[in-house]
């Protein structure tokens, strides 16, 4: 991917490999905890081109008032970018047995995509596996999320990674593998925020490809250390919406953390010369 005008000529990304939009690699996905009608325009204004998944965090949505709800949606799928409410809200409904009426609201409001998770509740296999498919016959685009959001309900990440192929086989585009907003002693990292890495391998490892996953990561150190794992096609979700560009930056290696990678093996690029003559 080539930097827009009038950079396109001037700069060449020192980390090659970001996919363009539509891309199923190098995905990237903000978490929204209640953005107003002119933040989510001056957003999509200077980041719609770097925006793949638009989350509208929890059960968000239902906090909106109807009409700003349905007229940010819109804004948000005439960008190009699919757009859905967090699984927690689906898990609420799955648990008060309103399933059908979830999904007649979901399509009055104009989500593209739902989310199917069990951070907090228990949904057995057969059930998760017909919810998607379910959903995925009533026309959305589905996601999924693998992961429990509070410590004492952690699962082993060897069955994490059963999920993450048994929602493939059930038709989701991506899954999403959970951090939450402190992206601390959940799944692939530990209690300080550092990836685990024999998690992140009992997790990736055997995956007919790892970037059907989108990792959770809301710190920059994180989404740098992905990106010098996965390269800059990996994709990554929580992102938060001020710090869209400048992971955007790290993709192509135009911020120093992820520069200096790119130039430990130009040793030639390394010193700089200013042109004469």
């Amino acid at each position: 991917m080539s930097l827009p005008e009038p950079w396109h000529h001037a700069v060449s990304p020192p980390l090659p490999g970001r996919p363009p939009k539509p891309r199923q690699r190098g995905l990237t996905m903000i978490l929204d905890k209640g953005l107003g009608p002119a933040a989510t325009a001056d957003l999509l204004a200077v980041a719609a081109p770097c925006i793949d998944y638009w989350k509208l965090a929890f059960g968000t949505p239902a906090c909106y008032p109807p009409a700003v709800l349905q007229e940010k949606v819109r804004r948000i799928r005439d960008a190009g970018i699919a757009v859905y409410p967090g699984g927690t809200f689906l898990e609420v409904a799955l648990a008060q047995g309103r399933f059908a009426a979830f999904v007649a609201a979901a399509r009055a409001v104009g989500f593209t995509h739902v989310e199917v998770s069990d951070g907090t509740v228990d949904m057995p296999p057969a059930v998760r596996r017909a919810v998607i498919r379910a959903l995925r016959a009533e026309g959305f685009g589905v996601v999924s999320e693998v992961g429990k959001k509070h410590p004492a309900d952690r699962v082993s990440t060897l069955r994490l990674h059963q999920q993450v192929l048994d929602d493939l086989e059930a038709g989701v585009e991506k899954v999403v593998v959970e951090a939450r907003e402190s992206g601390k002693g959940i799944v692939i990292y530990d209690e300080h925020g550092r990836i685990d890495e024999e998690e992140l391998e009992a997790l990736v490892g055997g995956l007919p490809d790892p970037y059907v996953l989108i990792f959770e990561a809301p710190h920059v150190q994180q989404q740098q250390d992905l990106i010098l794992r996965f390269g800059p096609a990996v994709n990554l979700g929580n992102v938060q919406p001020a710090d869209v560009l400048a992971l955007e930056a790290l993709r192509h290696g135009l911020r120093g953390d992820t520069l200096r990678a790119a130039l430990l093996g130009r040793p030639d690029l390394r010193t700089v010369r200013f042109p004469q003559g």
